[in-house]
């Protein structure tokens, strides 16, 4: 396993000012999808942080996901997000749905990894990526990063998102749910592992789950967006059903916020994100993924926020 598949989703804190951590503050963490994993990791950060830091108060939301999420930290209100890194390099340098409106971000960490799924099940007739073409399928929610990789996964495989497919817009569940009732064929999802939608969907008695290979990809989708993509494998065990491993392609995630923060906020936040892991991975597992040497500077497009440097320095880590 690559040293950075240890890290790794689309959430954010609202926090009622920056400016003292001493007086209260209310944050809400936006976390995406009910059917992913930023909405139960989101509620286990939430309890983290209001039992631990002094005076906050945080409760956890669903959003549409990355994009809605970069969009929150640069509103000029004080949020901070959870995003993969592909979204998070566009809303820096201001282009594709950020286009003329950069967003100031700093890295607070590394988190876990995200893998693209490509879904579909047995009788679609859909073993390949090719295969997408003239079926119904769902793209991500709109305001997801699944959105973003899903249409430069698809133009790496030599396929139009307008012209090659019907696409629909919808989540995790909510794509479970339209492949159930026979509404789509197949849906794209990035997610950490294992994603609860995705679990159900394989869990369903008549249902054989079908993951399509594509990592195939990556070379492509890198020499165009940049070096944010790796080729990965979900294995079979992840999921019922999958008779082999899942050849595929993954992109990190990361913890940003708006460079106004102050270095007292960003530093307790992180500090405890760390000191309670343990309690973040009763939410969700992919918070084992939250280690120290996973925090490197050639890991994130974002430069590090100044107070979360700080306290990676006090544990003897080297960003760069």
């Amino acid at each position: 396993m690559r040293a950075w598949h240890r890290y790794g989703m689309a959430m954010v804190l609202s926090l009622g000012g920056w400016w003292g951590v001493s007086q209260a503050q209310n944050l809400s963490i936006a976390t995406g999808g009910t059917g992913g994993v930023y909405y139960p990791m989101g509620g286990g950060l939430a309890a983290v942080l209001s039992k631990n830091v002094p005076g906050m108060q945080a409760t956890a939301e669903v959003t549409g996901g990355s994009v809605d999420n970069l969009k929150l930290v640069g509103s000029g209100k004080p949020y901070i997000g959870f995003t993969m890194t592909d979204a998070a390099q566009d809303a820096y340098q201001g282009v594709e749905k950020f286009k003329g409106n950069k967003v100031p971000l700093r890295t607070l960490m590394v988190l876990y990894p995200n893998r693209m799924h490509v879904v579909s099940v047995e009788g679609k007739g859909i073993s390949r990526m090719a295969d997408l073409k003239g079926k119904r399928v769902s793209t991500g929610s709109p305001g997801s990063a699944t959105e973003v990789m899903a249409f430069r996964l698809i133009e790496a495989a030599g396929l139009d998102k307008d012209k090659d497919m019907k696409r629909e817009r919808l989540g995790a569940a909510e794509s479970v749910n339209a492949i159930k009732d026979g509404k789509i064929d197949a849906f794209f999802w990035v997610g950490g592992l294992p994603t609860a939608a995705v679990t159900d969907l394989a869990n369903t008695p008549g249902t054989k789950i079908k993951m399509v290979d594509h990592a195939e990809a990556v070379a492509a989708m890198n020499k165009k967006y940049g070096n944010l993509y790796v080729e990965d494998v979900i294995p079979k065990s992840v999921y019922k059903g999958m008779d082999t491993d899942n050849h595929q392609a993954t992109v990190m995630n990361i913890l940003v916020a708006h460079e106004s923060m102050d270095d007292k906020t960003a530093y307790n936040i992180v500090k405890t994100a760390f000191e309670r892991r343990d309690d973040l991975i009763a939410s969700h597992k992919e918070a084992t993924n939250f280690k120290l040497e996973n925090q490197k500077q050639s890991a994130t497009p974002i430069p590090y926020h100044p107070g979360a440097a700080r306290f990676f320095a006090e544990k003897g880590v080297k960003l760069n």
